[in-house]
């Protein structure tokens, strides 16, 4: 592996945890899953990025128009909908989305909004059309079957040019890993394609054995970059969750980075080389030994070894905790996988749970944005579903989020005042924050594509 900041620490202090080897040691590596394998880096320049795609009014107008009308987006989970008429309204900006289960299983998509005056048919969340099967707007009763046909218009003989020659407009809509995908793009790219190769790498995981446990909204005095910039990288463990010290190896990150998408691979159950080697277990993995099922007081090894034996633990005891594991190599028994699916998904993926981060851009402001945790564990097989939670909503500051994430909630509306600040000349980026360089690069290909005056906007890259 590269002897990179962002791959391998130059650091003295540091030891590699050791990553997977197909088949080595007798291990479930060899098997078809997530691919591990170190992607090679882009060539992406060391120029700073220029700070102001962060405030301006301007680079959010472009983003809106040539980036968030573009590219495929969630608009929530496909077991939140099991049956006909059932419905998700999310909203991306100024837009509200409307996605219907079918009468044929299928799910279609369309703009949340009636075409007699405007008004919004659903408000934001989840419900059902009910056994109706229509959407009736509830300023004048213009119905609409689940196809966003017109089902019935009140008084149609008083308009003298009849009905609108259309019903609800539709947009293109798709599922995959559990989730409802739509594209206000009437000429996206299959899905699948977008995604590339997130199913292949995430498809192991089984999303559809997991149970949804939080579904809250916050909104945050930043801009939505920003809030993706901090899941980017773990340069800022250091600085903002000295605590995590002491259960991950902040220095032993793989970093890969594909067309629109990237990732890195995080060791758990192990120690920081920024600290000491404590005289004892510290208590943050001593709560990972036992969710794998073993007592710390009867360990004996290094705490070298945990991770290790974390790994062989649980590989031993999944099939009667009724836990599938055969698809994961055994990193991923411990490990974090962090992936970013272009534009904006953040997901921490572990063998047991999952955490998906969706970053949305408020409607006018380039300063604030929504915010929305989404976390999941995995059902044992042969127990009931537990019920799925209801969705919270409320400001930065007003309740906790939990503490990792409370800490980045209080320090990024101090990044987003000081994008304003005459004495900052724009982030200036280390091979720990590659990602982030990646992510702009992206962004890029979209705002300007080849042939389009990229005026005073830069990544960085110097062109």
């Amino acid at each position: 592996m590269a002897d990179d900041l962002h791959s391998r620490s130059k650091s003295p202090a540091f030891t590699p945890v050791g990553r997977v080897k197909p088949g080595a040691d007798g291990r479930n590596d060899a098997l078809p899953g997530t691919p591990h394998e170190k992607a090679p880096d882009p060539e992406l320049g060391t120029a700073p990025i220029d700070q102001r795609r962060y405030t301006s009014n301007e680079f959010m107008r472009l983003e809106w128009e040539r980036l968030w009308t573009k590219v495929w987006l969630v608009a929530g989970r496909s077991l939140d909908m099991p049956n006909p008429g059932d419905y998700i309204v999310t909203e991306i900006g100024a837009e509200s989305i409307l996605a219907v289960r079918q009468a044929d299983g299928g799910v279609r998509a369309f703009y949340n909004v009636c075409q007699h005056r405007g008004n919004r048919l659903r408000p934001c969340g989840r419900g059902s059309a009910g056994g109706s099967r229509t959407f009736k707007c509830l300023y004048h009763h213009w119905e609409y079957n689940l196809d966003g046909s017109y089902h019935r218009i009140p008084d149609l003989d008083t308009f003298a040019q009849g009905a609108p020659p259309h019903g609800l407009t539709e947009v293109k809509c798709a599922e995959w890993g559990s989730f409802v995908w739509f594209s206000m793009n009437s000429d996206a790219e299959p899905l699948a394609a977008f995604l590339h190769p997130i199913p292949e790498h995430l498809d192991p995981y089984h999303f559809e054995r997991m149970v949804q446990t939080r579904d809250i909204t916050v909104e945050w005095d930043c801009n939505w970059k920003a809030s993706v910039d901090a899941f980017n990288e773990s340069y800022h463990v250091q600085g903002i969750h000295p605590q995590l010290l002491w259960y991950l190896h902040d220095l032993d990150i793989q970093i890969d980075c594909y067309e629109r998408h990237n990732r890195y691979l995080i060791p758990f159950a192990t120690l920081s080389p920024r600290v000491r080697k404590p005289p004892a277990i510290p208590e943050s993995i001593k709560s990972i030994m036992k969710g794998a099922g073993m007592d710390p007081a009867d360990y004996e090894e290094p705490i070298a070894n945990i991770r290790r034996d974390v790994q062989r633990q649980k590989r031993a005891v999944s099939g009667q905790q009724g836990k599938d594991y055969s698809e994961l190599n055994d990193d991923q028994l411990t490990d974090d996988y962090h992936y970013t699916i272009f534009p904006n998904l953040s997901l921490n993926l572990h063998a047991d749970d999952f955490w998906v981060f969706r970053q949305r851009p408020h409607a006018t402001d380039p300063n604030k944005m929504y915010y929305d945790i989404w976390t999941y564990e995995l059902v044992p097989q042969g127990q009931e579903w537990p019920q799925r939670v209801k969705h919270q909503s409320w400001k930065h500051g007003d309740r906790s989020i939990g503490l990792v994430l409370d800490q980045d909630a209080a320090n990024l509306p101090n990044v987003q005042a000081g994008m304003h600040s005459r004495g900052f000349r724009g982030l200036w980026l280390g091979r720990q924050e590659l990602r982030i360089r990646h992510f702009h690069k992206v962004i890029d290909d979209y705002l300007f594509p080849p042939g389009t005056d990229r005026g005073e906007w830069t990544s960085g890259d110097g062109t």
